[in-house]
């Protein structure tokens, strides 16, 4: 028998091709946060989540979650920039910090809907 098909679920760290990239949008393969429910991203295709960067130039940005990976690797969340994509499509995969923790989750949850009030 074969192996359930991996899906992404909420607070889980993908790998997604971001392109075409238009713009300043970011462009190649990145890490992201997925904010979407397992349920939701199995049934359409879709996932919703928030990029990740070790950018260090992220480190003054208002809007960028930092934290600690494993091997002490800076990380930022950049909870301005949602996105969604057909995970499918983009071959998303597993990223091998596996998911965040959950204070980095609510944060960006948190700065999130501090952008678009979704909670209003």
């Amino acid at each position: 028998m074969a192996g359930a098909l991996w899906v992404p679920d909420r607070r889980d760290i993908i790998w997604i091709d971001c392109n075409p990239q238009v713009g300043r949008e970011m462009k190649d393969l990145h890490p992201m946060l997925v904010l979407s429910p397992k349920p939701f991203n199995e049934r359409t295709g879709i996932v919703i989540g928030l990029p990740m960067t070790t950018a260090e130039f992220n480190d003054t940005n208002p809007f960028a979650i930092k934290f600690q990976g494993p091997k002490k690797v800076t990380s930022y969340v950049l909870g301005h920039q949602p996105k969604s994509f057909d995970w499918r499509a983009r071959g998303a995969k597993a990223h091998r910090w596996k998911r965040v923790p959950d204070d980095v989750f609510a944060a960006a949850c948190e700065q999130l809907n501090q952008i678009i009030a979704i909670g209003d």
